[in-house]
């Protein structure tokens, strides 16, 4: 696989591996759910299943990408960046007509970079392209993209639509609302910062580097 302009390394397809056990612990736990003492039950996974995925999804040798296809051509792409060392998850987008894909933001135990708001976020997921191929479930695209979520005004029913969201693809019904909550959380926690405080989320001394939004109209996807 070819991501055009990206420097990756041994790109694989990775849209399989979000139906697999320990998948979403996995990719929520530590951008948006470190701080709250998440467990894999809160996911409906167990520590085995976290474990093993863990390993697929940071090999080296292969570095998963999940392409969230949006209408008008564009993409959004989440690239699983195992560089030894160097190791990160990767936010891009793509359109035919652009000579290479643009990346906004990337997490390494932070968020850097530019993030989404709600409205935003749910702009790409209820826009999928059926063909482009990559991932046209609602619920997943919206948790592939929920760590560059930061916004403190959140509307009504966001927390309900989150936690359908995470049912949809296994989270015990029990459990589904208190999770959707406390990632509703990380996010507004994220914007309510001073600009020269260090986040308490990432354990940062300096100031938070993600940046409002505006992302979408930059990029050309009204």
């Amino acid at each position: 696989m070819l991501i055009e302009g990206y420097n990756g390394g041994p790109l694989v397809a990775g849209e399989p591996l979000v139906d697999r056990p320990g998948f979403w612990s996995n990719h929520l736990w530590g951008p948006c759910c470190a701080d709250a003492g998440a467990e894999p039950e809160w996911f409906g996974d167990d520590g085995a299943d976290v474990d093993a995925m863990s390993e697929v999804l940071m090999d080296p040798a292969r570095w998963p990408v999940f392409r969230v296809p949006i209408e008008g051509g564009y993409e959004a792409t989440v690239v699983y960046r195992n560089l030894a060392g160097d190791y990160g998850i990767d936010y891009l987008f793509t359109h035919p007509s652009w000579r290479s894909a643009r990346q906004i933001a990337s997490w390494e135990g932070g968020l850097n970079g530019n993030t989404l708001t709600w409205r935003e976020l749910i702009r790409i997921v209820d826009s999928p392209s059926s063909v482009a191929g990559g991932i046209e479930d609602t619920s997943a695209r919206l948790l592939l993209l929920l760590p560059l979520l930061t916004e403190h005004a959140l509307p009504d029913g966001a927390t309900a639509r989150l936690s359908s969201a995470l049912e949809a693809v296994g989270t015990p019904q029990d459990t589904a609302p208190i999770t959707a909550q406390h990632l509703l959380e990380h996010s507004a926690g994220s914007v309510w910062h001073d600009p020269t405080w260090g986040s308490p989320l990432s354990g940062s001394s300096g100031p938070p580097s993600a940046t409002g939004s505006g992302v979408l109209a930059r990029l050309g996807i009204t």
